[in-house]
């Protein structure tokens, strides 16, 4: 069964997911299906999320909940946790990692206020599992003055992400950039529909093949 039909299949508290976002997330967490994986998920909404996380990971997942809303507190039951406070309070995050330890995965589905999605990013990318996946989605949001976005508007996620391509690329610049922590921790960064990810690990040294093998060519 897909990740989709698992999802329609949900018969816990009320969750909402995008269709077009199940494939992404297959792609993206695929591989920690099954092992020990702690999971933050930013924004607890009705408490649907955490469940579905719960059982799409598995036993060995501990699924901790951020919010501000105190009414979250009655979402926690076996393998999920949940922790009041602001997304962009560093301390309170500091608080949650140091009570759980660093996560595998961080999903942002919070306030999707570009403000606080940039503060939690910039806090807690660098204080992942060197393998952590961070995504952020409903991105779309992005695009929309409410929520301090709009096309091209500096201080948007969207915005903020292409600068950090410059950054994943620094080795290549010839000096006009030097690299940056995010440069010697990060693997990729994938662009969807409405969502963006950060896939992290040990870069490795870049070695230029070529083939085939040239040779002389044999007396006669």
């Amino acid at each position: 069964m897909g990740l989709h039909e698992e999802f329609l299949n949900h018969d816990g508290r009320v969750a909402e997911k995008w269709a077009h976002y199940f494939p992404v997330y297959e792609a993206h967490f695929g591989r920690f299906v099954g092992h020990p994986v702690k999971i933050f998920e930013i924004g607890c909404g009705e408490g649907g999320s955490l469940q579905f996380w719960k059982r799409y990971l598995g036993r060995q997942a501990q699924i901790i909940g951020i919010d501000n809303n105190p009414a979250c507190e009655a979402f926690v039951e076996e393998q999920i946790a949940v922790r009041i406070g602001g997304q962009a309070d560093a301390g309170f995050l500091d608080a949650v990692i140091a009570e759980f330890g660093a996560p595998d995965i961080v999903i942002d589905d919070g306030s999707h206020v570009m403000s606080d999605v940039v503060a939690s990013f910039v806090h807690l990318y660098p204080l992942m599992s060197p393998h952590g996946v961070y995504l952020v989605e409903d991105l779309h949001t992005a695009y929309w003055p409410e929520y301090g976005g709009g096309l091209r508007r500096a201080g948007s996620f969207i915005e903020f992400s292409k600068n950090l391509i410059d950054q994943l690329n620094a080795r290549w610049s010839r000096g006009a950039m030097k690299p940056t922590g995010f440069t010697h921790e990060t693997l990729s960064m994938h662009f969807h529909d409405s969502i963006v990810v950060f896939e992290r690990g040990p870069v490795p040294g870049r070695l230029l093949l070529r083939v085939p093998a040239r040779t002389a060519a044999p007396e006669s």
